[in-house]
């Protein structure tokens, strides 16, 4: 189940992204927002929540969270860009770094 999250998620929110792939979860992370969609099969499940919710592309990326590590991964389908990132992985240390912060202020839970 795709989740918007604006503020941090509830465990049951959680537990209903884990749904798909039971042990990490596929986000799509607006960047200049700071909101995030997670739980689809694919990363462009969730980028086309955030995008009808009125998020830009260029400000979406892709990324995994992985609860039990506590971990980001950063690979994506979504994440090619031609010119400016060539790479599902997420070249840029800027953007990596935002995607994280993000990712861990909603999806992190103690």
């Amino acid at each position: 189940m795709i989740h918007l999250l604006r503020q941090a998620a509830t465990g049951q929110q959680i537990n209903e992204m884990l749904e798909v792939h039971e042990t990490y979860i596929k986000v799509a992370v607006d960047i200049e927002r700071k909101i995030l969609a997670g739980g689809g099969e694919f990363h462009a499940d969730c980028e086309s929540v955030l995008i009808e919710h009125g998020s830009r592309k260029q400000d979406v990326w892709g990324a995994d969270w992985i609860p039990s590590e506590r971990a980001v991964r950063y690979g994506a389908l979504i994440n090619i860009r031609p010119k400016i990132n060539p790479s599902m992985e997420i070249q840029d240390r800027a953007v990596r770094q935002t995607v994280e912060a993000v990712v861990r202020a909603l999806l992190h839970t103690p």
